[in-house]
């Protein structure tokens, strides 16, 4: 499939280009293609995330869209998270498609482009034929597509929380060393704190669930976190 792609650099001008030949590392450096609008009773809750991958902020259109940033996040495979990152363009049934799909994430495996939407309406006409075009744009280039709905409940608020605990400059650097090499794989998450008793319990908490987020350990995020969760170390 014949496709152009249009983004914007960090200084606001556009740039056009085949999708066959533009590069990752140009749509990693984009800028939003459209940014999200305020106004009275909007349906949907527009934003700003601090991103751990980005150190910066990245921006979502509705609250699945930050769900899907959430995931993004926390996946350790995800170096670089591009919002709104480009316009894709090309010509079906002699009329001009245009797309702008929600997310680049590119990760260790390559480029992943990600268009988010509620389940129930993946079956409507309009979005059925668009993400079909934009899928096979996508994988022309031997990129994935993803789409992206409702993720599993219980995963959802595991990776929320933890989320709260992602700016790493926030903790003890002794005590996440102190956990780092501490024989915790197979043990109880609930009895960690006991590990450490020459520490502060509310710090070695907020340690533990820090590493947690970085999955320096990792646990069954498939049930509510609780401290019957058990710690192992990744293969």
């Amino acid at each position: 499939m014949e496709a152009t792609v249009s983004f914007r650099g960090h200084g606001g001008g556009v740039e056009e280009c085949s999708w066959a030949s533009v590069a990752p590392a140009l749509l990693q450096m984009a800028s939003p293609w459209r940014t999200f609008r305020w106004y009275r009773d909007q349906k949907h809750y527009s934003g700003t995330y601090w991103s751990a991958t980005m150190r910066d902020h990245v921006i979502y259109e509705s609250r699945l869209e930050l769900s899907r940033l959430l995931f993004a996040d926390f996946d350790p495979s995800v170096r670089a998270i591009v919002a709104q990152p480009f316009l894709l363009q090309t010509v079906l049934e002699r009329k001009v498609r245009r797309h702008i799909p929600d997310y680049l994430l590119l990760t260790r495996q390559g480029p992943v482009v990600v268009d988010v939407k509620p389940l129930q309406r993946l079956s409507k006409p309009e979005v059925a034929f668009t993400f079909d075009w934009t899928r096979r744009a996508v994988e022309s280039r031997g990129w994935k597509y993803e789409v992206w709905s409702e993720p599993p409940a219980a995963e959802l608020e595991n990776i929320r929380f933890l989320a709260g605990y992602r700016r790493d400059w926030l903790f003890n650097p002794e005590i996440l060393e102190a956990l780092r090499e501490a024989d915790l794989d197979g043990l109880l998450l609930g009895q960690v704190i006991g590990c450490l008793p020459d520490h502060p319990e509310p710090q070695v908490r907020s340690a533990m669930n820090h590493l947690l987020w970085t999955q320096a350990f990792l646990i069954d995020l498939d049930r509510p976190l609780g401290p019957s969760h058990i710690l192992r170390r990744p293969a």
